[in-house]
């Protein structure tokens, strides 16, 4: 496991406990954090080149990983 992405997740379920009340979704599990996860940073990386379709889809992520 990645240290980064072993962090990012330990900063996400902080998050959930905090804003995942709200949301009511079940937090995700590791091996979905890393998949979502990898996506959101893939999409963030692209930046103004993002389309229409991609802009939504990264700020759907976003909200998910509470990011935004």
């Amino acid at each position: 496991m990645d240290p980064g992405v072993h962090k990012r997740f330990l900063d996400y379920r902080d998050r959930h406990v905090y804003f995942g009340k709200e949301s009511g979704q079940p937090p995700l599990s590791l091996e979905e954090f890393a998949k979502v996860d990898a996506e959101q940073r893939a999409l963030e990386a692209r930046g103004e080149a993002r389309d229409d379709e991609e802009e939504a889809r990264f700020a759907e992520l976003c909200r998910l990983l509470f990011r935004d």
